[in-house]
């Protein structure tokens, strides 16, 4: 069997049946026997994938490097990494924040680090880590002055 790299693809995020058929505009059935011509784990009831907790269905797409980032091999809607779990996505990152740090972020996520993609937590900023970057930036520039 011919499959589509783009069905290939949403499978192995984990991103349910039904939505991989209206996204990519094929039937149901399509997406099935790529499943099965894959040799993918069945799925559970409904379709969802068969991860405890969104906490596992990010584990399952994180792949660590050796340099400290984490790349991304799941779905993505455009270049924002989305965790599937129990017909509810999630950003990745807040995800992997909320692993890293055992708080979950409060206000918008920034990354940190220059690797496009990455989703490690201790590479994200929330507005609290920023605001205690400027209040240390600013003790900094008071003790020793500004750099120019």
């Amino acid at each position: 069997m011919k499959v589509r790299a783009d069905i290939v693809e949403l499978l192995r995020a984990d991103v349910p049946h039904l939505r991989i058929a209206r996204q990519l505009g094929v039937s149901r059935e399509t997406v099935r026997a790529t499943h099965r011509a894959l040799g993918l784990p069945v799925r559970v009831r409904g379709g969802r994938p068969a991860h405890t907790s969104p906490e596992d269905a990010y584990r399952a797409h994180a792949e660590p490097g050796t340099d400290g980032h984490v790349r991304w091999t799941g779905y993505t809607d455009g270049s924002l990494p989305i965790v599937f779990h129990s017909s509810q996505h999630t950003p990745a990152p807040r995800i992997a924040f909320r692993l890293h740090h055992g708080r979950a972020p409060e206000g918008r996520l920034t990354r940190t680090c220059d690797m496009p993609g990455c989703v490690a937590g201790g590479h994200y900023a929330d507005q609290r880590i920023r605001a205690a970057n400027r209040r240390a930036d600013k003790a900094f520039s008071t003790i020793f002055g500004s750099a120019s």
